[in-house]
């Protein structure tokens, strides 16, 4: 399902990290001080890698 404006905006905050994502490979992790960081895993050479983009 495609991340939402809503979800985006109001993930929820909790006792971990929360991940919201969408059916591919996009997410967002909001930790539990509130800040939040895109996410996108991808594969190169049969390594998987992690690009983090943060967002204030």
């Amino acid at each position: 399902m495609p991340l939402s404006d809503n979800k985006i905006r109001n993930p929820g905050l909790g006792e971990k990290p929360n991940k919201v994502s969408d059916f591919e490979r996009l997410f967002i992790l909001v930790k539990t001080s509130g800040s939040k960081s895109w996410r996108f895993k991808f594969r190169t050479n049969g390594q998987e890698k992690l690009l983090v983009i943060r967002a204030r």
